[in-house]
């Protein structure tokens, strides 16, 4: 391997070279391959896609693709996670460090103002319609919770008009469960192709950015006060934080990945995660844009396909099927090429299951 190294295959498992995926491929199809076929991708060895077959040391044998995907996955989520929490903290500090200057708190903020708080619906409109009517190039938005309400969509539905006629772009994400909102489809049927939409199973709190230099973020839990945010480097971040997400997140127009456990929904591998992870059924519910009553429906489902008997039980099956890691993960990018073949096991004491 002689004049190859990391930097010549900068790269994951997720995004293979056109090497690496040939010698990969024919790896996974003839259960082994020379060590020397790998003496050009060196990367395969340094993600562990490859490893020397203890019975021959000259052939090497590859890692099973459901275990390479788990990995994956696991590291999506990771990375997912790690994002939310530094928007939590920036949103914190922002919070804090705008209620140590009376003249921000005061609402007396003039042009340019790096932070600004918004007192009442009206107020936040208002700087909504200011904002929009400046918009030229692109908005971003993110929206939590489940179905959209028919009133929200209705409420904004003059903005979008209004940006869709200048020729503005526009990027929202939705979590997963809004993809059964009519209301939502018939709003970006509307809108045509000036809205592109994409889901996540969770998502941050509520988002809006126009032309990558204005934001708006809820500043308190019913959100009858908001921040206006116009520093560059928090407006920069925050882009950089709604790039990630859509990146992990899938087009409204595809399908969501097959959990690939039969009898468990997509929805319902969230949910184990979130199990496996100890949240209460109520904390489960608001990350994933559900009803309580709905997601204990899940949890009864989970429970009788992984043939458990109590929720302790439970966690175990969980675990055993790898639910607890990789299940609740954003969706890999659909763009993203990913190892077709899978192995299959045997569900514990569900002879008939299988994870394919």
């Amino acid at each position: 391997m002689t004049g190859y190294g990391a930097d010549d295959h900068p790269h994951g498992a997720d995004r293979l070279c056109e090497a690496g995926d040939r010698v990969y491929s024919r790896a996974v199809r003839r259960g082994r391959v020379p060590r020397d076929d790998a003496g050009p991708v060196p990367c395969l060895l340094e993600l562990a896609l490859l490893h020397p077959d203890p019975d021959d040391m000259d052939w090497l044998v590859p890692t099973a693709p459901q275990e390479v995907m788990t990995r994956l996955l696991r590291e999506v989520h990771d990375e997912v996670s790690a994002s939310q929490r530094r928007v939590g903290a920036a949103v914190a500090a922002v919070e804090r460090y705008a209620g140590l200057a009376p003249s921000v708190v005061a609402g007396g903020a003039g042009e340019g103002t790096a932070i600004r708080v918004l007192d009442g619906l009206s107020r936040i409109q208002a700087a909504m319609d200011e904002a929009t009517e400046a918009c030229t190039t692109e908005v971003l938005t993110v929206q939590p919770g489940g179905i959209r309400p028919e009133h929200e969509l209705t409420e904004g539905l003059h903005r979008a008009l209004a940006l869709r006629g200048r020729g503005v772009r526009m990027r929202d994400l939705y979590t997963h469960v809004a993809r059964h909102g009519q209301g939502l489809l018939n709003y970006l049927e509307l809108m045509g192709g000036s809205v592109q939409a994409r889901t996540l199973d969770e998502v941050i709190d509520r988002l809006i950015l126009f032309d990558r230099t204005v934001a708006f973020i809820p500043a308190n839990a019913d959100r009858t006060l908001a921040l206006e945010l116009r520093h560059p480097a928090l407006v920069e971040y925050l882009v950089t934080v709604f790039e990630r997400l859509w990146r992990l997140a899938i087009p409204l127009t595809a399908p969501l990945p097959d959990t690939g456990i039969e009898g468990i929904s997509h929805r319902e591998q969230s949910i184990a995660a979130l199990l496996a992870e100890g949240h209460q059924d109520a904390v489960i519910a608001e990350r994933l844009g559900i009803s309580v009553r709905t997601c204990r429906a899940h949890i009864a489902r989970l429970s009788e396909t992984l043939g458990a008997a109590s929720r302790t039980q439970l966690g175990v099956r969980i675990a055993q099927v790898g639910l607890d890691g990789a299940a609740g993960a954003p969706s890999p990018d659909p763009n993203t090429s990913a190892p077709a073949s899978v192995t299959s096991l045997t569900l514990p004491d569900q002879g008939s299951r299988t994870v394919r």
